[in-house]
């Protein structure tokens, strides 16, 4: 039995842990008697950025998640570490250029879960090769010191044994250039772990349930935790809203009118076997006939291809597919990669939504991933906007922010060369994909099916992962129900939607004997995530 929890040594040691359970976490809340220095409402990318910021620099943080951790938008996006070669084509240098230099440091600061894939975008006529090859040098050299790799022309030949299976009808040739890719889910993880290590506080499913004034000055929220239904105030000296594309609703927790900020538009993905893209590049079509960025991309053994971008005037939790954006994708995936996909081998569909940032007279496919960060009447720290390769630059510019309207004293940013936990991985201990996202901890999750060798058992005979998957979630990062551990801390319902249904009865046992929970608890929990996991069938999506 490991001594439980999360704490770095310094750089280059074995981690150390000291785990704080959840009851004494809200043990900790109830009975507060000063004021955290920061209060950051949402565990996404954006919340855990600032989150990470306000910690790196000393001061006393505090994160509460309504949901899990990454539950949103930062677990769904389309797995890319990038500048964004369509804010290239926008001219959108500054975004571009921020996007290019935190790709370097998150490859730097995350390499065990932050990794570089060729990308090859074929071209169908011969003005394209010139347009693209140049457009992609430009891209190159904006990233400098932090390239992630020369690009270059292909003949027809070269790109076709780059992408087996490509339509090869009026190929011409293609552009090779280099990009990142990672996990985002377990990326968030990390940046959760991180947290702690600086000795932060963070909880899932603690909701704010409205803003704190004195004086007309926000001091903190109001808040329930869903598990056990307790009520507790927490005040902070400056409060940071990080709640993506609920951070209007956020902002409305003072009870006053607010005009709209943000635009919400909707990406669907769907999972296809590697047999569809067997190769080890990536595929990036620049523009699609309706002016879309399309990608297919392998990752853990399967094929990701995506993204659409429709608007959607309904922000829900769980956001299903469109019957106009799984023909798009049906069609293009037929166009591009040979033939249109039967129903059984989509694996899993899922879609994610993007906070934009309103602008007069565009459509959300030409709006921008810039962030913004404002200051309510009230003093509420808002940053809304943004992508996840900038995550950590809205999270400093959220604490810059913070620091004025809290009155804290001032201290740089540290987290531009800041290490991950887990970052190093041990070159003599071969890791598979799936196991390489526990960077330093890898030996010690590996070592719980010495305590127990049936956890060395599959999680499903179609997936990599292993039962000892489920107790390290339990025990180290804060999973709380099967969907914690089957959508984020691994991946399996994102890879093979019918394998998690499968694998949630099996989940829930060793769940329940983790958290000590009763029988009945099991057969709940089994069943709400049943219901959540038929979303991502592409029967179950048609149906709808």
């Amino acid at each position: 039995m490991f001594p439980g929890g999360a704490g770095w040594k310094a750089e280059g040691q074995e981690p150390a842990y000291n785990v704080i359970t959840r009851e004494e976490i809200l043990q900790q809340l109830g009975r507060q008697t000063e004021p955290w220095d920061v209060l950051v409402i949402g565990g996404g990318a954006t919340g855990l950025g600032a989150a990470v910021e306000a910690a790196s620099r000393g001061y006393r943080a505090l994160l509460i998640e309504r949901f899990d951790f990454a539950k949103g938008t930062s677990s769904r996006s389309t797995k890319l570490v990038h500048g964004g070669v369509r804010y290239l084509q926008q001219l959108n240098l500054s975004l571009v250029l921020d996007a290019l230099r935190e790709r370097g440091h998150m490859l730097r600061n995350a390499p065990h879960l932050v990794h570089n894939v060729p990308f090859v975008v074929p071209a169908y006529s011969y003005a394209a090769l010139p347009y693209y090859g140049l457009g992609l040098k430009v891209y190159e050299a904006l990233s400098g010191r932090l390239s992630f790799g020369p690009s270059h022309l292909l003949s027809r030949r070269s790109t076709l044994e780059m992408l087996p299976g490509l339509h090869e009808h009026g190929l011409r040739g293609g552009v090779l250039y280099h990009d990142g890719q990672f996990d985002d889910a377990r990326y968030a993880i990390a940046l959760l772990r991180t947290f702690q290590d600086l000795g932060g506080t963070a909880i899932n499913y603690v909701e704010a349930l409205r803003l704190l004034e004195r004086k007309g000055k926000a001091i903190g929220v109001a808040a329930r935790d869903h598990e056990n239904g307790a009520n507790f105030d927490l005040q902070a000296k400056v409060v940071i809203n990080a709640c993506g594309v609920q951070a209007e609703a956020t902002i409305a927790l003072d009870g006053r009118p607010h005009p709209s900020l943000l635009v919400v538009s909707q990406g669907t993905h769907f999972v296809l076997p590697r047999s569809f893209l067997p190769g080890s590049a990536a595929l990036m079509i620049p523009r699609t006939a309706d002016g879309r960025v399309l990608f297919a991309i392998p990752w853990h053994g399967a094929t990701i291809v995506g993204t659409t971008d429709e608007p959607v005037d309904r922000v829900s939790d769980e956001p299903r597919a469109m019957a106009s954006e799984k023909e798009f994708l049906l069609d293009h995936i037929a166009r591009y990669l040979g033939r249109r996909p039967e129903r059984a081998e989509i694996l899993s569909v899922w879609s994610g939504l993007r906070p934009l940032v309103r602008r007069a007279g565009l459509r959300t496919s030409q709006l921008s991933r810039d962030h913004s960060v404002l200051v309510s009447q009230n003093g509420l720290v808002s940053v809304i906007g943004g992508k996840w390769t900038t995550y950590r630059r809205m999270g400093q510019d959220a604490m810059d922010r913070a620091v004025q309207i809290g009155a804290l004293p001032k201290q740089k940013s540290r987290t531009l060369e800041l290490k991950l936990h887990g970052w190093t991985l041990d070159a003599d201990q071969p890791a598979l994909e799936w196991e390489r996202v526990y960077g330093a901890d890898l030996p010690m999750v590996r070592a719980l099916s010495a305590e127990d060798p049936a956890l060395d058992a599959p999680l499903h005979p179609r997936l990599p992962y292993k039962l000892r998957a489920v107790v390290w979630a339990a025990r180290f990062e804060m999973a709380r129900t099967v969907e914690d551990v089957l959508a984020r801390r691994t991946r399996v319902l994102f890879l093979d939607a019918r394998g998690a249904i499968d694998a949630a009865p099996k989940v829930a046992e060793i769940l329940a004997k983790e958290l000590g929970k009763s029988d009945a608890w099991k057969a709940t929990a089994v069943a709400s995530f049943i219901d959540i996991a038929k979303g991502y069938l592409y029967e179950e999506d048609e149906a709808a």
